[in-house]
């Protein structure tokens, strides 16, 4: 069994660009392009517990400024339980995080990000 613990130097790069970008949106009102970004940082981060957590933490966060009943007990959950599967090296690659989707369905992981996998 492979543990998973420090998110490689590309993935780490790529991880705070989509913060830096949601945390710009977010600052400008545009929430749907804030919480797109957010969602590919979990999408990059979801391997690595620090990374996957600190996007579930975010995306509750999220919840609450949109008052997003479904959103705050879905981020609940995934933060209880989403940090030791990417300790363990059990996620659903590609599952963009949000309560809109279930938690453990793969997903399509974008061309972009696809890239940044095979080269870390």
């Amino acid at each position: 069994m492979k543990f998973n613990t420090i998110i490689p130097k590309n993935l780490k790069q790529a991880y705070s660009s989509e913060l830096e970008i949601y945390r710009f949106n977010l600052r400008n009102g545009d929430y749907n392009s804030a919480w797109h970004h957010l969602e590919r940082s979990h999408i990059i981060g979801q391997s690595y517990p620090v990374e996957h957590t600190y996007s579930h933490w975010l995306m509750l966060k999220f919840g609450f400024r949109q008052k997003d009943f479904k959103e705050i007990i879905g981020q609940i959950i995934r933060l209880l339980i989403g940090g030791w599967k990417s300790f363990i090296n059990h996620v659903p690659l590609g599952n963009t995080g949000g309560a809109n989707v279930p938690p453990l369905r793969k997903m399509p992981i974008p061309s972009d990000i696809e890239v940044l996998f095979q080269n870390k």
